[in-house]
């Protein structure tokens, strides 16, 4: 060990070891300290890879996040201090009963306003009727004991349940009250024979008891046919033109023809309003195109009311076709544009003929259709599908009135139908949030695709190859399914950006298929490239939900939508 010292201590010019002797380790006695911890120095320079350490570290190092803030719902020595109870994160327990929920909700039910749980003694809703009832909860305006038995004391005896008529008869809960001293006055004078019997005595019509959510709508809801006898009314400057024809009559003074087949130009993104129609008094459901030339454009809406307008001279409203007494749920042209389908809320489809409005035929199952489809095939055009709300799917003969196919396997209200394949089969989707697939008139699903990820799909676009169909699906997507033999998703393809939950939302493919377009729950109209799944443009078309979408069949970049504002807009 002293010869190992002597030579490291050598003279400097003694640069060789003598033979015999080996160089030791030179003696550093102030070496360069680093101001950083040298455990963490080191921890920051160990490789992502490696498996295994070399050195201690303690536990609380070794288990935080090297960049980033700490984990909120973890402690620093590793226990977990709440675990996830909602998407986003760890949700508090409002510290609010369900009988205090429960009350505050029938009060905002009954008188429109309620308690505001985050300042004392504060209400939201109608503050007018906070004034007039002293912000009293329904609870809190329940007579009391004493003016219970007071109302009580007024009102006739039950009576006996074993009399029938007469004195002492039985009157449960329909025994009056002693302030209604006519009615009682009547019941004493036909006891005693002095009134006229009921064929003989006839009381003038007293006006129906104020309905608050009638007087609301006002005449909108007045003017809806509740008769259900269907009426037309032409609303155009004329109805013929100098060569007795309708508006039937497709143009010919136009710089464009209307005659050329659908999708053989090069279509367009739209930036600006061109027209606006407005005669709705409610929300638009469904805008369909006049088929193969779109000089037409017919429009539903939750007036129950079926419009249709001049798209290009005048621009005018031409003909409202009325006969269904609750909200249309979809439309539908023919082949040929003649004739056309409405499905409504009051349970009915009729057939109505384009021109001169009469209704043809009427069909109903006694369940609400959600979805009606001419099938497109020339030689079986005389029938259509309708999407119910008892989860089938129906198939109407037009010619003899007679339900002659039923398809029934979905397990929630139908939402979509989609003739693919040259119209031998067809797609359907549910709120069962399922997609199947069949053969025309042969009642069983030939295709069932239900994943845990999948969602309602609440409208549908044929791609003009015939080889894609686009659903519109709940969770604010567009997705894409082959319309081939294996109807398999294509994963490529997914259209984000917009926002549809909750509402049953059109998506549209441009005729030359290289743009897709939805509506949006922000009053948006959104463009993506059907190729790169971009989204291309996006347009403010109103304040609220643009649930209507059309591509215009033969312009290069027209579109139609509509929204909850009964508004249809007209965009280039």
């Amino acid at each position: 060990m002293a010869s190992l010292l002597g030579t490291a201590y050598d003279s400097s010019d003694d640069e060789t070891p003598k033979p015999g002797y080996t160089t030791a380790t030179q003696v550093v006695a102030a070496p360069d300290v680093s101001l950083e911890d040298p455990m963490k120095l080191q921890m920051t320079l160990a490789k992502p890879t490696d498996t295994s350490l070399s050195y201690n570290v303690p536990y609380a190092d070794l288990s935080r996040p090297i960049q980033g803030p700490t984990n909120p719902y973890q402690s620093s020595e590793g226990n977990v201090l709440k675990r996830k109870n909602v998407l986003t994160g760890h949700a508090e327990e409002a510290s609010v009963s369900d009988a205090t929920f429960t009350v505050q909700h029938r009060t905002f039910q009954s008188l429109g306003y309620t308690r505001d749980p985050t300042v004392n003694g504060a209400v939201v809703g109608n503050l007018d009727a906070a004034r007039r009832f002293g912000g009293k909860d329904v609870v809190q305006m329940r007579p009391t004991k004493e003016q219970s038995e007071e109302i009580r004391r007024k009102r006739q005896k039950k009576g006996d349940p074993g009399i029938v008529d007469g004195e002492g008869a039985y009157r449960g809960p329909w025994a009056k009250y002693e302030d209604d001293e006519r009615a009682l006055e009547d019941e004493e004078m036909m006891a005693e024979g002095q009134l006229a019997s009921d064929e003989e005595f006839q009381e003038e019509v007293a006006a129906p008891p104020s309905n608050p959510i009638i007087d609301k709508a006002g005449k909108e809801y007045l003017d809806v046919n509740t008769s259900g006898v269907e009426q037309t009314e032409f609303h155009g400057s004329e109805q013929f033109d100098y060569q007795g024809r309708t508006y039937m009559h497709v143009p010919q003074d136009l710089d464009i023809d209307l005659h050329k087949e659908v999708g053989s130009t090069k279509n367009f993104v739209p930036k600006k309003l061109v027209h606006t129609w407005k005669h709705h008094t409610k929300p638009i459901t469904a805008l369909r195109f006049f088929p193969s030339s779109g000089h037409l454009l017919l429009s539903s809406s939750a007036d129950a009311k079926v419009k249709i307008w001049d798209v290009y001279h005048q621009r005018e409203l031409l003909r409202t076709y009325n006969g269904h007494t609750k909200s249309v749920s979809d439309i539908c042209f023919n082949n040929s544009g003649t004739t056309f389908l409405s499905a409504s809320y009051d349970r009915q489809i009729k057939l109505w003929d384009t021109e001169y409005g009469k209704c043809i035929s009427r069909f109903s199952t006694g369940k609400i259709p959600h979805v009606i489809r001419f099938n497109p095939d020339p030689a079986l055009h005389h029938e259509f599908l309708a999407g119910m709300s008892d989860k089938k799917i129906v198939q109407f003969d037009i010619r003899s009135g007679d339900l002659v196919q039923e398809y029934d396997y979905h397990l929630g209200p139908v939402n979509t139908i989609t003739f693919v394949d040259e119209n031998r089969r067809f797609i359907t989707t549910s709120d069962d949030k399922s997609l199947r697939a069949w053969e025309y008139n042969i009642p069983v699903p030939i295709k069932f695709i239900a994943e845990p990820y999948m969602y309602s799909m609440v409208r549908s676009s044929l791609h003009p190859s015939g080889k894609h169909v686009a659903f519109q699906s709940a969770d604010n997507q567009i997705v894409v399914y082959a319309s081939t033999d294996r109807f398999r998703q294509n994963r490529k393809k997914a259209f984000r950006g917009h926002n549809n939950a909750g509402y049953a939302i059109d998506v549209a493919i441009s005729p030359d298929g290289q743009f897709i377009m939805s509506g949006d729950s922000g009053g948006f109209v959104c463009f993506w490239d059907w190729k790169t799944c971009k989204m291309w443009h996006k347009i403010q078309a109103s304040d609220g939900p643009v649930v209507a979408a059309q591509w215009h069949p033969q312009e290069t970049s027209k579109v139609a939508t509509a929204g909850l504002d009964g508004v249809v807009k007209y965009w280039d």
